[in-house]
């Protein structure tokens, strides 16, 4: 694997082992819990981070279809702490193999996005995949961090 993409691969692994201590020991209370209308859960988050990052690396760059249905990302409930690990686990090994098989040179090939047609470089999808993923990290991180603070207020307010 070129340098390059390996040390992408290393800030994906770097974000999903973060995303994975964001969720770690958590119920699937906590996990499908929303802290308001129109936001999303953990759950939610872990699900989608992983499809879109499937999606950017897979769909779009590597043109290995994977028959998202992103809608369904956001419908995510029910699922366990280890669940949730495994899809994030799953398309961080897919991004491996497709990181693997890509050269600086393919980072300038236009590629076209299945969802609306769009075309945009590989270079630029990547760059998208990685972006997306650190936001969606962020947003894991301060969610678990809100739980935490509603269960002690709740804690407290029993005391």
């Amino acid at each position: 694997m070129e340098s390059f993409f390996a040390d992408c691969l290393q800030r994906l692994t770097t974000m999903h082992a973060e995303m994975e201590k964001a969720i770690a020991g958590l119920s699937l209370e906590a996990l499908d819990w929303s802290p308001g209308l129109e936001m999303n859960s953990m759950a939610v988050l872990v699900a989608h981070t992983a499809g879109a990052e499937r999606y950017w690396i897979g769909d779009v760059i590597g043109q290995d279809p994977s028959g998202r249905v992103r809608a369904q990302e956001f419908e995510t409930a029910g699922l366990t702490e280890s669940a949730l690990r495994e899809k994030l686990q799953a398309a961080l090994a897919h991004s491996q193999g497709m990181l693997a098989a890509l050269s600086l040179d393919d980072l300038a090939q236009p590629r076209r996005s299945p969802r609306d047609g769009r075309e945009v470089t590989a270079g630029w999808a990547l760059a998208h995949a990685l972006e997306h993923t650190a936001v969606h990290t962020g947003h894991l991180q301060l969610m678990r961090q809100l739980w935490e603070q509603t269960q002690q207020k709740f804690r407290i307010s029993w005391v």
